[in-house]
């Protein structure tokens, strides 16, 4: 009999959450981060929708794979499991090695451009528990050459949630918009 390989929503939030907690990472953590951003743009957000936004993202199909993927390749890496030149390159996270990037863009980019300009913001400003997990994984013990990347691209999917969110509220105030969902159309 194969494993199980397809999750509910709810279950991949809750596995991701478990994976990111055994690295060092909290929702909270994720939140601050987007907090910060978002807050920058629209001051006075909720801090519970930046926490919301964090846990929809990480209930994503896509986000489910590349947290578990990222992860494991970290901590395969801390194992020194691969051979060649690619042990090397991920331990010492080679500035040149672009892959790390590829997946938090990709995360990012679930909405979209703006999503993908927070996630450049937050990865070259390293805030936040990024900022430590970068600065761990240069003492070569251990080994976040994905994980920074993935946690600052879920803060910035998440900041970008929290804008959107924002305003689709601020939009509905106007008294000229016809409210009706999208069965409606």
């Amino acid at each position: 009999m194969k494993n199980r390989i397809i999750f509910t929503r709810e279950e991949m939030l809750k596995e991701n959450i478990s994976k990111l907690k055994s690295r060092g990472v909290e929702v909270d953590d994720i939140a601050k981060i987007t907090f910060r951003q978002q807050s920058k743009y629209t001051p006075d957000i909720p801090y519970a929708l930046c926490v919301e936004s964090v846990e929809k993202i990480l209930s994503l199909r896509d986000i489910f794979h590349a947290v578990q993927l990222g992860i494991e390749i970290d901590r395969l890496t801390e194992k020194k499991a691969f051979e060649g030149p690619i042990q090397d390159i991920l331990e010492q996270d080679l500035g040149l090695f672009g892959l790390d990037e590829v997946v938090g863009i990709e995360i990012a980019g679930i909405y979209g451009t703006i999503g993908e300009t927070n996630f450049g913001d937050i990865d070259v400003n390293k805030i936040g528990i990024v900022k430590e997990l970068n600065d761990l994984g240069k003492d070569m013990k251990s080994c976040h050459t994905f994980l920074d990347d993935i946690v600052g691209a879920v803060a910035a999917a998440a900041s970008t949630r929290v804008a959107q969110v924002l305003s689709e509220e601020s939009a509905s105030l106007n008294p000229n918009i016809v409210k009706s969902s999208l069965f409606d159309l």
